[in-house]
């Protein structure tokens, strides 16, 4: 039931922020232990975890992009959104917003998973 869409624009200048944002439907973003995360691909490339906010604000960032990333929300809108500052070519990638699910098991192992996907936005840095 829950669908996501990504939106912002597909052309970004180097050095400048690239923006994006995911627009919830169908479920809310602070529904009890959601999770809602940034994924992107670049091409001939697999995915990157970019970062993640939960359902009470909080916020994770791979360590890689963590200067850079900012992820925000507005809850009276239903959407989170992605900063990224400082862009260069590297950044050209598919983005893709994703609900997420965190994983702790009695035996001590830890995993993450994944829920309903947006389409994915390509967003090239070119001047």
């Amino acid at each position: 039931q829950v669908q996501l869409q990504e939106s912002g624009p597909g052309l970004v200048k180097p050095s400048q922020t690239l923006s994006l944002t995911c627009t919830v439907s169908g479920g809310s973003i602070t529904t009890s232990y959601s999770r809602w995360t940034w994924i992107r691909q670049p091409p001939g490339k697999g995915l990157e975890w970019m970062g993640v906010i939960a359902y009470d604000g909080s916020t994770c960032y791979t360590p890689s992009l963590k200067s850079r990333t900012s992820i925000s929300r507005d809850t009276s809108k239903n959407q989170f959104s992605l900063q990224l500052s400082s862009v260069t070519p590297e950044d050209t990638a598919v983005y893709y917003c994703a609900r997420g699910f965190y994983h702790s098991v009695n035996s001590g192992s830890r995993y993450y998973s994944f829920g309903s996907w947006g389409q994915g936005t390509q967003v090239t840095v070119s001047s």
